[in-house]
């Protein structure tokens, strides 16, 4: 089963779009010179972050979890098969990675923090609350409302499944991608028990190895 296509994200646009650049120049304001911009990562990010952190901590939010709900018509998947991306949706929590940039990368970073997940506008923009050992950190994080265009509602598994083996994009598949975030977070000792339980659902049909661990 095809997820079905949002006008408003089929294709990546240049520049990015009105309110992602009202947006970036809000953030621009908001982050601490001093101590440098500090991020909550809990998909890609975590196994593909885009540069050396000058320090990372395992954070929880609250109020906020995981899911592969943001419809992905480049990057994960096409228009004639829609691929599914990970987003932060309101309720329950989430365990990732803070990320602290170098005060002087902050700034280039943010913008090509923007330029990765922001290019469509399909993610709100937030600074969260993340509970680290080090104390409460604010960080940046990027939600999905769910009344936006790009988010994909309640999918079963024969939906999911379909999609693993169907959806392809500019940088692979919807299956890798999530084979990978599971990968990343394990390393960081972090389970999500949903992400695993889809890992599983692919290798029982034969479409992915099991996860070893």
């Amino acid at each position: 089963m095809a997820i079905p296509s949002a006008p408003s994200s089929s294709s990546p646009a240049h520049p990015l779009p009105q309110r992602s650049q009202e947006l970036l120049a809000i953030a621009q304001t908001q982050w601490d010179r001093r101590q440098g911009l500090l991020i909550f990562a809990y998909g890609s990010l975590i196994w593909k972050p885009g540069f050396t952190p000058a320090a990372t901590l395992p954070a929880q939010v609250h109020g906020y979890h995981r899911a592969l709900r943001l419809r992905s018509l480049v990057n994960r998947g096409n228009a004639a098969q829609p691929g599914l991306v990970l987003a932060l949706l309101s309720g329950g929590s989430c365990r990732g990675l803070l990320y602290r940039a170098e005060p002087a990368q902050s700034e280039s970073l943010l913008n090509e923090l923007w330029a990765r997940e922001m290019v469509i506008g399909s993610y709100a923009p937030r600074w969260l609350n993340c509970q680290t050992p080090k104390g409460p950190q604010r960080a940046l994080s990027f939600t999905l409302s769910r009344q936006s265009p790009g988010h994909v509602g309640a999918l079963s598994d024969a939906d999911l499944l379909h999609i693993f083996k169907h959806a392809q994009g500019r940088y692979g598949s919807t299956l890798d991608y999530l084979l990978r975030t599971v990968e990343g977070l394990r390393q960081h000792g972090l389970r999500d028990a949903e992400l695993e339980r889809q890992c599983l659902l692919a290798a029982l049909h034969g479409l992915c190895q099991p996860l070893v661990g």
